[in-house]
C-alpha cells in the first residue's frame, strides 16, 4: 500500500473511534396477541382474535452522531411460503427548531416471498407528546399489492403512509399512546385492483392504549387497533383488543 495513502487511512480510523468507543446497541423481544402493521392484521390464516405473533430486534446508535442502523422482526402469516418478516433499516436523527427529527430507509423482507418486499423512505417530527411521520413507497411494489413480480405491468411506486402519535405519561410508569394513520395507495394499485371490479379504497387505521413501565426494560401494552373500510379488506381491518409484552435489553 502507498504511504501516503496508508497515512490517510490511519488518520480516517482515528477519527471514527470515538464514534465506535461510544456506540450503542440495544435489543429487544415482545411477545404480542395480534400483530398488525398499519391496522391491518398480519396472520390471515386465522378470522379469531388471538393471532401471536413473537418478535424481536436491535438497534445499533453511533454514538452522539444521530446515525443508527437496526433490524426487528416478526412472525407473519400472509404470504404463501413465508412466516417471517424482516426489517433492515437506517437513519440520521437531530434536532432543530426545536422539534427532534428522523430520516431514514426502511426495507421490509419476506424470505421465500419476495413479492411482498417493499422499501420505504420516512421521515419524522416529534414535538412535545406529538410525532408526525411520513413513508413513502420506492420499491416497485408496496407489499404486492400491484402484483408487479407477477408481471402485471402496475406498480406500486409512491404509495404513501402518514401518521399522527401521541404519547403522554399521565402517571408514574403509565403511558397514554393514541395514533391515527392514512394509507395512500398510488395509481397502479387501483387501476390493477379495478380489474377485479373492486378498486382499493385508501383507508385510515388508529390505535388507542395505554403502557405500563416495570422497569429494567419491561414494559406491557393494552389498547385497540384496527381501521375502516373493513367492507372491502374484511375482517383483517378489524379492531381488535391487542396486549403486548416487551423487553428491551
Amino acid at each position: 500500500m502507498h504511504r501516503k495513502t496508508a497515512q490517510a487511512l490511519a488518520v480516517v480510523a482515528l477519527a471514527t473511534l470515538p464514534m465506535f468507543a461510544s456506540a450503542q446497541l440495544t435489543a429487544n423481544v415482545a411477545l404480542t396477541s395480534n400483530y398488525k402493521f398499519r391496522g391491518q392484521d398480519q396472520d390471515t390464516g386465522r378470522t379469531r382474535a388471538f393471532k401471536p405473533a413473537i418478535q424481536g430486534g436491535f438497534d445499533y446508535a453511533f454514538g452522539e452522531t444521530g446515525w443508527y442502523v437496526g433490524n426487528w422482526n416478526s412472525s407473519v402469516n400472509w404470504l404463501p411460503g413465508n412466516s417471517i418478516e424482516s426489517d433492515l433499516y437506517g437513519g440520521y436523527k437531530f434536532t432543530a427548531g426545536g422539534v427532534a427529527w428522523d430520516v431514514g430507509a426502511l426495507t421490509y423482507i419476506y424470505p421465500g416471498a419476495k413479492q411482498g418486499d417493499t422499501t420505504e423512505l420516512y421521515g419524522a417530527g416529534t414535538y412535545g407528546p406529538l410525532t408526525l411521520k411520513y413513508s413513502h413507497t420506492i420499491s416497485k411494489d408496496y407489499f404486492g399489492w400491484a402484483q408487479e413480480s407477477s408481471g402485471s405491468g402496475y406498480k406500486g411506486r409512491n404509495t404513501g403512509y402518514l401518521n399522527l402519535a401521541f404519547a403522554q405519561e399521565v402517571a408514574p410508569s403509565l403511558t397514554l399512546k393514541a395514533a391515527v394513520g392514512y394509507t395512500r395507495f398510488n395509481g397502479g394499485i387501483k387501476d390493477y385492483t379495478e380489474l377485479s371490479g373492486a378498486k382499493i379504497p385508501n383507508y385510515v387505521d388508529y390505535a388507542l392504549g395505554v403502557s405500563y413501565d416495570f422497569g429494567s426494560g419491561v414494559a406491557l401494552y393494552g389498547g385497540v387497533q384496527g381501521a375502516n373500510k373493513k367492507d372491502y379488506f374484511g375482517f383483517v381491518n378489524k379492531a381488535r383488543a391487542i396486549v403486548t409484552l416487551s423487553k428491551t435489553l
